[in-house]
């Protein structure tokens, strides 16, 4: 039996959703609201693609490729830098991680400018090449260096001396 379009893309929506998620929190800098709309656009936008599909050699990659470009165009809108301020979160998650680590981390991917953001989770969160990455982003691979350095710079620069003590947890 032939599966259909909406079956296909079902499967490959419930295998990825959880991968586009993760990157989206990190692209948004931990703002998980902000994640699951980048999520559902970007599978929306695949959706609509899927008819051709057959022509993309990796769906998966295509679809990563989607989701940061989709983040960069949320980040070139004015509205993107509004954020309310003094809200607690609802609960804290309790999943062996450290919340010092994760806060700091976020607060540091935070600072970086969209693009360099962008740069540093594909190279370091999705473990993409620098063609790959440069792929992505539609720039040339000497860009995507040149950003990665800046990017871990202004981290360094950013954590500190405080890196070392995470890194030793």
């Amino acid at each position: 039996m032939r599966k259909t379009r909406a079956d296909e893309f079902l499967e490959f929506a419930s295998a990825r959703t959880g991968q586009l998620f993760r990157s989206a929190c990190l692209l948004t800098s931990g703002d998980v609201h902000l994640a699951e709309d980048l999520t559902q656009e970007t599978l929306g936008k695949m959706y609509a693609l899927w008819g051709r599909v057959s022509r993309i050699g990796n769906p998966a990659a295509y679809a990563q490729t989607v989701l940061v470009r989709t983040f960069l165009s949320h980040q070139r809108r004015r509205s993107a830098t509004e954020r309310p301020l003094g809200e607690l979160p609802d609960r804290t998650p309790d999943d062996g991680t450290d919340p010092a680590l994760r806060i700091a981390l976020l607060d540091a991917l935070a600072a970086l400018p969209a693009k360099d953001r962008a740069v540093v989770v594909l190279r370091y969160w999705e473990d993409r090449s620098v063609e790959e990455t440069a792929d992505a982003l539609h720039t040339s691979s000497a860009a995507v260096r040149t950003r990665c350095t800046r990017a871990l710079g202004k981290l360094r620069q950013r954590l500190g001396g405080t890196i070392g003590e995470f890194a030793a947890r």
